[in-house]
């Protein structure tokens, strides 16, 4: 709730404005999945606010953000390693180091 503001006055303004919030209870950890990676909020909490029929989701807690991993599928690694003329270790690692971008890890490789 808002520093200063007595927690029983601002159930009742809530409630007049047609506003409920609902704590879930026991909640430690969420994860925020996306593309680039996940966002991790521990000691989370989480409020429900609705309003008009239509709920809403409060989110605190100690976040930090984990890069998803590169995914190499095999059929890359053998492609490059054929290409480059280098072990599947090392083409393996030049995706990796690339992003998984085939035509850079190759240059990467064959560079002089």
């Amino acid at each position: 709730m808002m520093p200063g503001v007595n927690p029983k006055q601002m159930k009742a303004a809530m409630k007049k404005m047609g506003m409920k919030m609902d704590e879930i209870a026991d909640v430690s950890k969420v994860v925020v999945y996306t593309a680039s990676g996940n966002y991790v909020f521990e000691n989370a909490e989480v409020v429900g606010i609705t309003m008009q029929g239509q709920t809403s989701y409060q989110l605190t807690g100690e976040v930090h953000f984990e890069e998803a991993a590169v995914e190499i599928p095999e059929s890359d690694v053998e492609l490059v390693a054929s290409q480059t003329s280098v072990s599947p270790e090392t083409a393996r690692a030049a995706l990796v180091e690339c992003n998984g971008d085939i035509a850079e890890a190759i240059l990467k490789l064959t560079a002089v």
